[in-house]
């Protein structure tokens, strides 16, 4: 109810803003177009849908297609899920932690320099929570990573907290 979510979709380009502007800029205060500006981030959320009519082998080639794997084969990034003996299953099939799981992976092994993550082990597991722990750290030195949750558990790990229950409306 303090908005986390919203301001993420706002900041990842997801939804737009009603009110102000985002300006996206890299090193040097290099401005990137908000056309160009979803080419350096990726988002995983709950909330957000995956083609569930795709096999898993499918939806990442597909989705390669447009963002490539970074560091990662579509057979590693497979194996870092451990989704090895899901390859040829339909994502309709999956339960919403394996698409949760698979959200996660995307959103941290796909090029980008910036990662939104929001709930991150929603719908997870313990096994797949301690997954996301691992992962996060291992991208953490290469990536900027920001997360919007409520559980001190998803986020043990950070350099700053930014509580956004703290600031007004405008």
């Amino acid at each position: 109810g303090s908005g986390k979510s919203t301001l993420l979709q706002i900041i990842s380009g997801f939804n737009p803003a009603t009110i102000g502007y985002i300006t996206y800029s890299k090193e040097n205060n290099i401005i990137i177009s908000p056309e160009k500006a979803y080419k350096q981030l990726t988002i995983a959320a709950p909330y957000l849908e995956l083609n569930e009519d795709f096999t898993l082998l499918e939806l990442l080639h597909f989705h390669c297609n447009l963002k490539p794997l970074e560091n990662h084969t579509i057979p590693s990034f497979i194996s870092v899920l451990d989704f090895d003996a899901q390859i040829n299953k339909k994502i309709k099939y999956f339960s919403s932690g394996m698409k949760q799981k698979l959200k996660l992976g995307l959103a941290f092994y796909c090029y980008s320099s910036l990662v939104f993550i929001d709930e991150p082990t929603s719908n997870l597991d313990q096994k797949s929570k301690e997954w996301y722990i691992e992962n996060v750290k291992l991208i953490k030195p290469k990536k900027t990573i920001i997360i919007a949750s409520n559980e001190p558990s998803e986020y043990v790990f950070v350099d700053e907290i930014l509580n956004i229950s703290n600031y007004k409306q405008f």
